[in-house]
């Protein structure tokens, strides 16, 4: 008995179709060939009718004598068939078998032969209780006697070869049947037990195993489903390895201002310092707290992004203001690389929007512009509108680029393509989803060695009418 589980459940499902369908098949193929040797033999006695009515005609008058009866036999007679001759009432008058005639005929044959048509019966014959068939015609000798003529014929050999065709085909059947039962276990376990073997190294990832995978070359459903999971075990691994680089590189970033403001406040506490050494200690500690409060706050802000808890505060935004504040707070950073932030936006655009969070993109962007920059070196901030109600703004950089291998997960959360350079890994992904929850999209453009450029597409809003000029108080 097999399990419960698929593989019954394909075996039973397929064994139940195809039986069905076999069953079918025989069921129609034997009543067909049935009904062709039933109709034969019929169609066979209905022609042998009609060429006897053709000679008997002016053949046989007079009155009814047994004489005029044998003629009739003569001329109707048919072998290994018994004629019988009746009367319109079903008595028979004679037969070819020579029997005493003596009884009345009661079957459907003889009064549909008595309404005008070739009446017919199957069934079985009383008193042998052999299987026949009786086909029955009337005829008119003369225009004055009319007689029944009715064949009687044996049906036991059709049926025995019928029988045995039936035993022949629920041989061939239970054949096909076998092969059927034997192809559908095939089946049944070349889609079970790939599933074992997925079910099994699945429980292995389950305990946390990321490294086992499932082999073997699966097709179709089964193939897209193993090629899936191995590729989910590839980025929890990947995932965790980026969750353990970031925990290490977040350490460190929490390390070093802590270690700073720690140092400078022992300082302090101990005393014995002039006023210019304590304002320096006093700069560092908040320099590095405000450090410590922007990691503090990208981590929180990737927090609330992640749970879609993040609250926009929609309003009219110009983004040429927004652009030129952007520049005003990293010119610092950038003039102590002597590094020329320049902005092409000759028009004004509005866009309907979060300005803190958007200028927290921008200036992520420029800063990261900054950070990779070489000295001496051009920053330029553009915006422009492109076809349609959308708005291009463009950061575009010269400095060390991004290989091809890298722009593809530079987005990613916990992703540096340089950890010496400090950082959290978030600032791409806060600032894409950012721009994504302004309906907008950040498409990035590098090359190693030759500069990045950011591409910031956001949907516009009408403009704000012009203002009217202030009159000049001239008193």
């Amino acid at each position: 008995m097999i399990k419960k589980g698929m593989r019954r459940q394909i075996v039973l499902h397929y064994i139940f179709v195809v039986f069905v369908a076999l069953l079918l098949v025989e069921v129609i193929f034997l009543l067909a060939i049935r009904t062709y040797y039933y109709d034969s033999v019929y169609s066979k006695i209905t022609t042998h009718i009609g060429t006897a009515e053709d000679f008997l005609k002016y053949e046989i008058s007079g009155e009814r004598s047994p004489n005029q009866l044998q003629k009739l036999l003569d001329f109707f007679e048919m072998d290994y068939t018994e004629l019988q001759v009746l009367t319109q009432d079903g008595n028979m008058l004679i037969s070819s078998t020579g029997f005493q005639p003596d009884r009345t005929i009661t079957t459907s044959d003889v009064p549909e032969a008595v309404g005008g048509s070739v009446g017919r019966w199957v069934g079985r014959q009383p008193g042998t209780n052999e299987s026949v068939m009786a086909v029955s015609k009337l005829v008119h000798i003369n225009g004055r006697e009319t007689y029944v003529i009715r064949y009687v014929t044996s049906m036991e050999r059709i049926d025995s070869d019928l029988l045995n065709l039936t035993l022949v085909s629920i041989g061939i059947g239970s054949a096909v049947m076998a092969i059927v039962v034997l192809f559908s276990f095939g089946l049944a376990n070349s889609i079970v037990k790939p599933l074992k073997n997925i079910t099994a190294v699945s429980a292995q990832m389950a305990k946390g195993k990321f490294t086992t995978r499932i082999k073997g070359d699966y097709r179709y459903e089964i193939g897209d489903l193993a090629s899936t999971l191995n590729y989910m075990a590839d980025e929890i691994i990947r995932s965790n390895q980026i969750k353990d680089d970031f925990i290490s590189s977040i350490s460190h970033e929490l390390r070093t201002p802590l270690t700073s403001i720690k140092g400078w406040s022992e300082t302090l506490v101990s005393g014995g310092y002039d006023p210019e050494e304590t304002k320096l200690g006093m700069g560092i500690i908040s320099k590095e707290s405000d450090r410590l409060i922007g990691l503090v706050e990208e981590i929180l802000d990737f927090s609330k992004l992640q749970q879609n808890e993040m609250k926009l505060s929609m309003g009219r935004v110009d983004i040429k203001v927004l652009l030129q504040e952007t520049i005003l707070n990293i010119w610092a950073k950038a003039e102590k690389k002597r590094i020329h932030l320049l902005l092409e936006c000759d028009e004004t655009f509005f866009i309907k929007g979060d300005a803190n969070r958007l200028k927290q993109v921008f200036l992520n962007l420029v800063d990261n512009a900054v950070k990779f920059s070489p000295e001496d070196s051009s920053i330029v901030l553009s915006a422009h509108r492109l076809a349609g109600s959308e708005l291009a703004v463009v950061v575009r950089d010269s400095g060390i680029g991004i290989s091809e291998a890298h722009l593809g997960r530079v987005r990613d959360r916990f992703f540096q393509v340089d950890a010496l350079n400090g950082g959290t890994g978030l600032g791409l992904a806060i600032s894409q989803q950012i721009v994504e929850l302004h309906g907008g999209k950040l498409e990035m453009d590098s090359e190693l060695g030759k500069g990045t450029q950011v591409t910031v597409i956001l949907p516009m809003t009408e403009e704000l009418p012009p203002e009217a000029p202030q009159a000049e108080n001239l008193l």
